[in-house]
């Protein structure tokens, strides 16, 4: 987010937001209500974000400070508190979740941001206290600001740190997760995945080959001036180094592109269905992966769309028709029953898009970092083996199974893949299809499954397993 911001991040007064107050809301404003929304009902940064600023009705350079000042202060969150926690007398875990909310969304500004000055920070947390508090709670507010600037030496992190409280602090990500990243990584590695986490997600999309080629539409966006440039990554990606929010183009309205992960892309290609195919994809909202495989098959054949929840029916419904895909059929149901639905050996290729702790989209959502726990991925890793377990049957003998997850944990991937083909002697890793190359790490360089890391393309980090059922 660039640009610089005026201190008051509304438009004047008067403008009236919709709450009906008088005063316009600014941006800082806007970001404190989202941070206490997460803190307090352990609501989503990224929803609590969207339904906030489409209420606040600001400028773009100011929705851009606060979409910065959200993630950034929920990712560094307990960083702030460390440097906090020299100053605030009774520690930071004793005050009001709006007031611990604004102070470390105004720490956040002083350390990570060097376009806003200090001044204009503590004055815009202190008139914010002063509206919503009492004249001691902004009392504290400017005293516990005013010697943070006072003593720049407190706001580093010490050098005499173990390798994980180092990376946890400098990076802000919880020690435990750390030391788990460094057991199964190394440490070099894991800080290098904690450093991509907190580094802004690229823009990339997906071109619907059935309408155009990544050519034509690449030549579209420069002549419209935009910095695009194709994906390293996939074949039928391009990532929009500048351009806005792509989902409001007429490309995407008129079904041209999806906004999409490069890493997911790589999903659908492995899965590699071909015209006239029957396919199932078992968990398939919101439906771009489901779409990719439609394009793929030129719109020929079936995909049987299934997901657990009946309002994300509709997701993939409109993805669908958005993009014009017929191929696409959508049914509700929990994937572990879908034997008893379908005939065994049905289907040509089955897509096992599994639930999963998320840990490779800290980027896309910095809350998940706090959120989980070690027992989450145990429990997770339990369902995964379930669902794998269940579909293998419905697999015609040839045909293929792509089991893949956003996430980077050994356990919910490499893991469940050994089980898997120690349980199932009917299958083999498919290894005829050809992967990005990540074979600096020579643990990726095997064929038939593909660990990517945050770092390596500045994409998701993503699993992806392709499966053989031998005849």
């Amino acid at each position: 987010m660039s640009g610089s911001h005026s201190r008051q991040g509304g438009q004047g007064k008067g403008v009236g937001a919709r709450s009906g107050n008088t005063r316009k809301q600014t941006a800082r404003e806007v970001a404190l209500d989202v941070l206490t929304g997460v803190e307090q009902e352990g609501a989503y940064s990224n929803l609590e974000l969207n339904r906030r600023l489409q209420q606040a009705g600001l400028s773009a350079s100011d929705a851009g400070l606060a979409t910065e000042l959200v993630y950034g202060t929920v990712a560094r969150r307990n960083t702030l508190d460390y440097f906090l926690n020299k100053f605030v007398q009774k520690g930071t875990a004793k005050l009001q979740a709006w007031v611990r909310s604004l102070l470390r969304m105004s720490v956040y500004q002083v350390v990570y941001l060097d376009r806003v000055p200090d001044h204009a920070v503590v004055s815009e947390a202190v008139t914010i206290a002063k509206r919503r508090g009492h004249q001691g709670i902004s009392g504290m507010v400017n005293g516990v600001l005013r010697s943070m600037l006072r003593e720049p030496d407190k706001l580093r992190i010490p050098d005499d740190l173990s390798p994980e409280e180092r990376i946890s602090l400098e990076h802000s990500h919880p020690q435990w997760l750390v030391k788990r990243w460094i057991k199964q990584y190394g440490a070099d590695t894991a800080e290098a995945i904690c450093q991509a986490n907190n580094e802004p997600p690229a823009v990339s999309v997906r071109v619907n080959t059935t309408m155009t080629s990544r050519d034509q539409l690449l030549d579209e966006m420069r002549s419209k001036g935009l910095d695009a440039v194709p994906s390293a990554v996939s074949p039928y990606g391009i990532v929009v180094r500048s351009g806005g929010n792509m989902a409001l183009t007429s490309w995407y309205t008129d079904g041209l592109l999806s906004v999409q992960d490069e890493s997911s892309m790589l999903v659908a290609e492995a899965v590699a269905p071909e015209p006239g195919m029957l396919v199932l994809d078992c968990c398939a909202a919101p439906g771009g992966k489901t779409a990719h495989m439609a394009e793929l098959m030129k719109d020929q054949g079936r995909i049987v769309a299934n997901d657990l929840h009946a309002h994300k029916h509709q997701l993939i419904r409109e993805q669908a028709n958005r993009l014009g895909l017929d191929a696409v059929e959508t049914v509700t149901g929990d994937a572990l029953e879908l034997k008893e639905r379908y005939a065994p050996a049905s289907f040509d290729r089955i897509l096992l898009d599994a639930p999963c702790s998320g840990f490779g989209v800290i980027r896309r959502k910095p809350d998940l970092r706090w959120s989980k726990t070690a027992q989450d991925v145990r429990n997770i890793t339990q369902l995964q083996h379930e669902l794998l377990d269940s579909v293998a049957g419905l697999l015609k003998p040839g045909g293929i199974l792509v089991y893949s997850t956003c996430t980077i944990e050994p356990d919910e991937n490499e893991g469940q893949l050994t089980r898997f083909l120690s349980e199932h002697p009917e299958y083999e890793l498919a290894k005829d299809h050809s992967f990005p190359d990540v074979s600096h790490d020579t643990k990726d360089a095997q064929g038939g499954s593909l660990q990517l890391l945050p770092q390596y393309f500045h994409s998701d980090g993503f699993y992806i397993a392709r499966l053989r059922r031998l005849k």
